[in-house]
């Protein structure tokens, strides 16, 4: 009984994911690393352009959002700034689709697609600090008048 590496795949990603295809945080047997982005793209299908939404890069491929996607085995062109590379829709499932490149991506071609991290600011919860200063003559003016301004009849008025 031979089994069909891609019959295998779709069973099991139904099954495991429930739906859920960006799988970019679980650790698989991949031949490259992936790189999780959310960046709009563009993929080539018989000279129409088609937007999608990339989800995560690679250097061998790329998982793609789109309302239409092409089926399976359907050659294509990815398109994203100045990268354009050729492949195929290697599965579809829903509105996702896994593109296999041609060709495997240099280093630096893929570091392009792929946005620097944001600088992450770590805010600082402190208690404001009281200080020793003496008040200016101006300051204590101000206090003494506001202090003396209105007189209190009786006790919490």
């Amino acid at each position: 009984m031979s089994v069909n590496f891609y019959d295998a795949y779709k069973a099991f990603t139904h099954i495991g994911y429930s739906g859920r295809m960006d799988q970019s945080s679980i650790s698989q047997n991949r031949q490259s690393r992936r790189s999780p982005v959310l960046l709009s793209a563009q993929i080539v299908i018989e000279g129409a352009d088609t937007a999608v939404v990339l989800r995560n890069l690679s250097a061998t491929g790329a998982l793609i959002e789109g309302a239409k996607l092409p089926p399976v085995d359907t050659e294509t062109t990815f398109k994203r700034k100045d990268l354009e590379v050729s492949g195929r829709i290697a599965w579809v499932h829903g509105k996702f689709a896994g593109l296999a490149f041609d060709r495997q991506l240099e280093p630096a071609e893929l570091l392009r697609q792929v946005p620097k991290p944001k600088q992450r600011f770590e805010q600082q919860y402190r208690r404001p600090g009281l200080t020793c200063e003496p008040l200016s003559a101006a300051d204590r003016k101000m206090l003494e008048m506001w202090a003396t301004s209105a007189p209190l009849a009786r006790l919490g008025d």
